[in-house]
């Protein structure tokens, strides 16, 4: 049988469950344990798939094609392990399971209810993972805040299980905030006391209070917060702000949260964490030997989250280069001819993000053209590589009018098209081509010194692609296809011999970056943009010189 902890949160919203989920499942994975974490969202929504990225940030796609919420990132990136549709589950999901079975007759006509049915289907979804012996202890993270009226059936869940399992063999942890007065001077626990007395007339009670705090507590404050909370002084967790999330875990290392939650889980045979790597790559990230500057186009970045992935790749292939990684943000609706220079000075690459539809088209095709003319490190991602096809076909082939038809049905050179399989779909939801597939990439080209290998799987996420029948007019050109799928011919991967560093992808790389295995595209598009960098100072140097002698 496998353990169970459950994270639930209280005050307020973004306060970080899912980092604080991550970290603790580290330290366990560290300590030898087999660890896996799961997410319980309340939206009604089946999945984060047709959600808009200003409203929920990015969607995350998982190998076997399953879009998830961006906290499935985190878990990924923190335990290098691979998440799958298992690991999220919505209300919408819950729902839609307990209404086909009502339909298909499984109630034997009895009135289905939130208690026990849906409740039901949330315990069997919880426990799953832990039933075939492949993990010791899975962590459940609870979406929402304790109070939210669409949280109430999955805390409702976690009261039944604390019942019908051994005590030994659940615990919650609760993550709530410390506010610090500033006027006053003085840091206030009756937030917490109210969102612990919530979650407790629930008829849920937290095993462990973790505190996130902008000042240390002191250990007044957590024997008054134990106290009031009902829980021993040790299970009152500090949970300071951190310089990065990837310090979290050694921050809860420090308050020995795993240790407790052991004891609580009534684990004795645990080992000294092994966290070398971790520390390592900590080092490397604080104490970088130089800087450099790369510019991400999009068209959502208002709202960071809506890039998360790609934001966490930039700072693993950072540390692999030994480089802090400054990312400025530009918003490719305000890009234009006239402004392009300017937007786009002083960068040492560029990086065009994915994205749907034809808002902040023409920026970024615009950045494209500044990127490949001036010689500056290009990398496009799934849109972006799109976006690099147009701006070939309309700059250097002479297709005035080169476009995709996801923006421009009627071109006549839709050198981007909607993939056969796409075509007849009529349903939006989970219906793209989603997760792991294969690539073949030709040795000499640039994606091939990349990877160092000629076979290659990444992770997908559209419906659009690359018009095969433009293809040899491209190659002679000089952006060639330096990557297919095997079975498809989908054109996977484009670059240019000719120019320093210069690649389009038509799959998610940021998908699978994680801190022990960084992403072979992100490192080596940031050794690009570090070479150009150390060019790019080295001229001013020289004309700095020039000009005092």
């Amino acid at each position: 049988m496998a353990k169970y902890i459950f994270v639930t949160g209280g005050v307020t919203s973004s306060l970080g469950k899912g980092i604080i989920a991550a970290s603790l499942a580290k330290l366990l994975q560290a300590r030898g344990f087999r660890v896996t974490i799961q997410k319980f969202d309340p939206y009604i929504n089946v999945d984060p798939g047709t959600l808009n990225p200003y409203e929920h940030g990015e969607c995350y796609v998982t190998e076997d094609g399953a879009e998830t919420d961006l906290d499935l990132g985190h878990y990924e990136r923190f335990l290098s392990i691979f998440t799958s549709q298992a690991n999220n589950v919505t209300t919408g999901r819950i729902y839609q399971t307990v209404i086909n079975k009502e339909r298909e007759g499984a109630f034997l006509g009895k009135t289905v209810q939130v208690v026990p049915h849906i409740t039901d289907e949330i315990k069997r979804r919880m426990l799953l993972l832990g039933k075939d012996g492949k993990y010791d202890i899975v962590i459940t993270e609870i979406g929402g805040t304790v109070g939210d009226i669409e949280s109430l059936p999955f805390i409702e869940a976690v009261r039944q299980l604390q019942w019908e399992l051994p005590e030994e063999d659940v615990v919650v942890v609760h993550l709530t905030l410390i506010p610090y007065l500033r006027a006053a001077k003085e840091l206030k626990t009756k937030p917490t006391q109210h969102s612990v007395k919530m979650l407790s007339e629930t008829g849920v009670h937290p095993d462990i209070i973790v505190c996130r705090t902008e000042e240390p507590l002191s250990n007044d404050i957590k024997r008054k917060i134990a106290l009031f909370c009902n829980v021993k002084q040790e299970a009152v967790i500090e949970a300071m702000d951190a310089s990065t999330i990837y310090e979290v875990p050694l921050l809860m290392l420090r308050e020995k949260l795993d240790i407790i939650c052991m004891k609580k889980l009534n684990i004795t045979n645990a080992k000294e964490p092994e966290l070398e790597k971790w520390k390592g790559f900590l080092d490397k990230l604080k104490y970088p030997k130089s800087k450099v500057t790369v510019g991400l186009i999009g068209k959502y970045v208002e709202l960071q989250d809506a890039y998360k992935s790609i934001l966490e790749s930039f700072i693993h292939a950072g540390a692999v280069n030994e480089v802090k990684v400054q990312v400025v943000n530009v918003h490719s609706e305000f890009i234009t001819k006239d402004n392009v220079s300017e937007k786009l000075e002083g960068l040492d690459g560029l990086l065009v993000a994915p994205g749907f539809g034809h808002r902040g088209i023409e920026g970024k095709i615009i950045a494209v053209q500044y990127a490949r003319e001036n010689g500056l490190p290009f990398f496009g991602i799934c849109l972006g590589m799109q976006m690099a096809v147009i701006e070939f076909g309309r700059n250097v082939l002479g297709l005035a009018d080169a476009h995709s038809t996801e923006m421009d049905a009627s071109t006549s050179n839709a050198v981007i098209n909607m993939m056969e399989e796409q075509k007849k779909i009529k349903l939006m939801g989970g219906t793209m081509r989603l997760g792991t597939y294969p690539c073949e990439i030709k040795e000499g080209t640039l994606a091939y010194e990349i990877y160092g290998s000629t076979h290659i799987s990444e992770r997908h996420r559209h419906r659009y692609e690359f018009n095969n029948s433009y293809l040899e007019q491209f190659e002679n050109a000089g952006l060639v296809a330096s990557g297919l799928n095997p079975d498809s011919g989908l054109v996977e991967i484009m670059e240019i011999p000719a120019h320093p560093f210069f690649i389009g992808v038509q799959y998610h790389p940021e998908l699978k970056s994680t801190v022990e295995r960084p992403a072979p595209l992100f490192v080596g598009f940031i050794g690009a943009a570090k070479k150009y960098n150390e060019k790019r100072v080295s001229q001013k140097s020289v004309a700095l010189q020039t000009e005092l002698i």
